[in-house]
C-alpha cells in the first residue's frame, strides 16, 4: 500500500476492524519511512451486473436505484428502511451469485415483488404498478385480485428470498 504522504510502498497494518455492514475491513495503517498514518478500506471485488433493459439497453447494476424504487413504493406504510436495504443486499446477493452476469430488469422486478407481498400489500401495489406499466384500473384491480387469491403460507406470500438470507 502507497503512503499518501510520500509515496512509499511499506506500511504496517495498526489496527483492522469490519466496515460497512461487515462488507469491508477497515485497517488503520503507518508508513515505515515517514509514520504518517491513514487509513485504507479492503473490498471483495465483485464482477459486475448488467441489466438489460425492456429496451434492450445495457446498463451496470445500480443498487441506490434499486433502493430508491423501494424506498418510494413504501413510503408512509410504515416499513422500516433499514429492512429494505435488506431486501436490496438480497437481491444484490442473489445476482452476484448467478452464473450469467447479465440480468432483465423484468427478473429483478419479479424478485423485488416477490419480496414486497410478504412484506407490505400497498408497497407490492405500488411498485407493480410503476414496474408492470398500469395503464388503466383494471390493472390495478387485477394485481389486488391477485393479491387476494394467493393461499396464506405459500410461496407467494413468503418471499423468494427468505430461504437464501
Amino acid at each position: 500500500m502507497q503512503c499518501p504522504s510520500c509515496q512509499h510502498t511499506d506500511s504496517r497494518v495498526l489496527e483492522s476492524r469490519a466496515a460497512d455492514g461487515g462488507r469491508s475491513v477497515r485497517r488503520r495503517r503507518e508508513c515505515l519511512n515517514c509514520d504518517f498514518r491513514f487509513t485504507t478500506y479492503e473490498r471483495v471485488e465483485t464482477v459486475p451486473i448488467c441489466v438489460v433493459k425492456r429496451n434492450g439497453c445495457r446498463e451496470t447494476f445500480n443498487r441506490g436505484k434499486l433502493l430508491h424504487g423501494l424506498l418510494t413504493a413504501c413510503e408512509k406504510t410504515g416499513l422500516d428502511p433499514s429492512r429494505l436495504e435488506q431486501v436490496v443486499d438480497e437481491i444484490e446477493l442473489v445476482l452476484q451469485q448467478r452464473s450469467g452476469r447479465e440480468v432483465s430488469s423484468n427478473e429483478i422486478g419479479e424478485l423485488v415483488l416477490d419480496e414486497l407481498r410478504g412484506m407490505s400489500e400497498v408497497a407490492y401495489v405500488r411498485f407493480a404498478s410503476v414496474y408492470r406499466q398500469f395503464r388503466s384500473v383494471s390493472d390495478f384491480v387485477a394485481t389486488l385480485e391477485g393479491l387476494g387469491n394467493a393461499p396464506p403460507g405459500s410461496e407467494a406470500g413468503q418471499g423468494r428470498l427468505a430461504a437464501v438470507s
